[in-house]
């Protein structure tokens, strides 16, 4: 077919579509690796806790228990959501901000239940255990926190400040339109 040769030498082929994993620019690999972390930590400390057999006063034993579990399973969701074509089929278009919002939130939540849990507990070594391996996963969470915040700024400033409050695609030209026909 003649003149079909003139789209072979510029048409190039996507190769990022063909991967099944792929890390995002906003979460690169050094995020990733301490998002697996978390995950290992808020796990680690589930099971200690599981494995507290008595509790004096069992209200924050159950909450460390909640929070612990709820992170672990949570932020693992999030991982392969991130990592796998899946977060272009679930429709959130937003996910640097959900990604920040959720982990400030389960940081919180992880240090109070750790923090309760450290107050009021049998003093069993199990239960140490478990307060420790909690205040470790606050602060993957936290550090989480930290190196989005150095690496990406706030996720809420993100394009919105450029150009007197309109994003910056706003004012880029329109790649369509090279070919019009008349």
């Amino acid at each position: 077919m003649p003149g079909s040769d003139v789209y072979n030498t510029t048409t190039v082929t996507d190769q990022r579509g063909n991967k099944m994993f792929s890390v995002p620019p906003f979460l690169g690999a050094l995020r990733c690796g301490v998002k697996v972390a978390e995950v290992l930590l808020s796990f680690i400390a589930f099971v200690v806790e599981e494995v507290v057999t008595s509790c004096l006063n069992c209200v924050p034993l159950y909450f460390f228990e909640f929070i612990s579990c709820t992170a672990f399973l949570f932020t693992l969701l999030l991982i392969i959501l991130l990592i796998t074509r899946l977060r272009s089929r679930v429709g959130i278009t937003c996910w640097p901000m959900l990604d920040f919002f959720y982990t400030a939130i389960i940081a919180v939540l992880f240090l109070f239940a750790s923090c309760a849990f450290a107050a009021v507990n049998g003093g069993t070594t199990l239960e140490h255990t478990a307060v420790a391996f909690g205040f470790l996963a606050t602060l993957a969470f936290a550090a989480d926190l930290v190196l989005f915040w150095k690496t990406e700024g706030l996720p809420w400033r993100s394009n919105t400040q450029e150009a007197g409050g309109v994003p910056e695609a706003a004012h880029q030209p329109e790649a369509e339109g090279l070919t019009q026909n008349h």
